[in-house]
């Protein structure tokens, strides 16, 4: 049988949780879910052991039951959070949104399907018993959609294990791994995340080390070769963000990095700045650096040497997530002139040793950097500048 990719790739990339757009008012044949229970136990299991074991939930007390053990752990955080974010923007605003309209609506979704697998995980961090679940636990949500219905990932229910197992009366040798409310959807107009291409998150034979194009069997410069590190940092993005744009904060942690100067009152894109560096193997020189990326608290970049063939293309990112900023730092050399392609010029047979060399010394400077940052970021109190004494 030949297989309709963009009809797969339409279920897994357009599967949601859905929350608010569950219709609670339309009922769920069981048949559907044990069509859609029958699917998911082709997932592959550790082993092949066939422990996976399911429990749909219809019966309006215990469903109230387990709806009011949920709101126990989690339902005033979550209205509160909800009512917190209400129209400020935020990016968990919706999210929590959403989160506070299931809590309260839980006992009211037709079916409540629980999975589960026999046995306990006894602490060794030994695969063989949450990664024989997850999947099939996720075909479901999949087939799910493939048939215009719905459902949202639910874990916090099992913060009280005893009081679950009593209700539904599952034995104490077997674990609870995910709850999934189960309704037709209120429309199947349901699209694609956003969320970070593959390149920018895929590395290549080494953690965080990455390429625009290739990698070649031979690593080459004109693949775009370059490397990010990230690191999350307990504190606002606006104090993040005003480290990340002090030209000077970053050489007090390089080996390499001096500092830098601006060239311009402006320091939005296209704004320039001098900076000057070291390295053993040419000493100290200046570069020009154009800003190519200024977006206040979440993204600062600039390009070196040449804006339209820059030499390097280096960039700090900001991401809020829930009680910090996630930074990330890149960096892609190429595709203009620099130290690099020089060296490679005078000894092309070695270019894929110089790039992998280079890259490695601009990865342990860029962590040196990151963490001096949250470091920095971590320590300063509230309402204080960053490094303030």
């Amino acid at each position: 049988m030949e297989i309709d990719a963009a009809h797969v790739d339409a279920a897994l990339t357009t599967t949601r949780a859905v929350r608010r757009r569950l219709d609670l008012g339309r009922d769920v044949d069981n048949q559907i879910l044990l069509d859609c229970i029958d699917i998911a136990e082709q997932a592959p299991t550790g082993g092949n052991l066939g422990s996976r074991r399911w429990l749909i939930v219809r019966d309006p007390a215990v469903k109230a039951d387990l709806a009011r053990l949920y709101n126990e752990r989690t339902g005033p955080w979550m209205a509160a959070s909800a009512e917190r974010l209400a129209g400020t923007g935020d990016p968990q605003e919706k999210v929590m949104a959403s989160a506070a309209f299931l809590a309260a609506h839980l006992a009211e979704v037709p079916a409540l399907v629980i999975v589960t697998i026999i046995g306990r995980h006894d602490g060794s961090g030994r695969p063989g018993l949450f990664d024989s679940v997850i999947q099939a636990a996720w075909s479901f949500c999949v087939a799910l959609r493939a048939r215009g219905l719905g459902s949202s990932w639910v874990t916090a229910v099992f913060g009280d294990e005893t009081r679950v197992k009593e209700l539904l009366g599952i034995p104490a040798d077997h674990t609870e791994i995910v709850m999934l409310p189960v309704a037709w959807t209120r429309g199947t107009d349901f699209r694609p995340a956003d969320r970070p291409p593959a390149r920018s998150i895929t590395y290549f034979d080494a953690y965080g080390r990455t390429f625009e194009a290739g990698p070649q069997p031979q690593v080459r410069l004109a693949d775009g070769p370059g490397t990010i590190v990230e690191t999350d940092i307990k504190a606002p993005a606006a104090r993040v963000w005003a480290l990340v744009t002090d030209l000077n904060v970053p050489a007090a942690f390089s080996s390499e990095f001096l500092g830098a100067q601006w060239e311009s009152e402006d320091r939005g894109a296209g704004a320039t700045f001098l900076a000057r560096n070291h390295h053993p193997a040419v000493g100290e020189y200046q570069m020009r650096c154009w800003v190519d990326a200024r977006d206040e608290n979440r993204a600062f970049g600039w390009r070196t040497a040449d804006p339209g063939q820059p030499g390097a293309r280096w960039r700090f990112d900001l991401e809020q997530v829930p009680g910090r900023t996630r930074l990330r730092f890149s960096v892609t050399i190429g595709p203009g002139a620099s130290a690099t392609s020089m060296a490679m010029a005078r000894m092309p047979d070695k270019e894929d040793r110089i790039v992998l060399r280079r890259i490695r010394e601009m990865r342990d400077n860029m962590r040196a950097t990151v963490e001096g940052i949250r470091a920095l970021a971590e320590s300063a109190a509230p309402g204080q500048q960053p490094g303030a004494r």
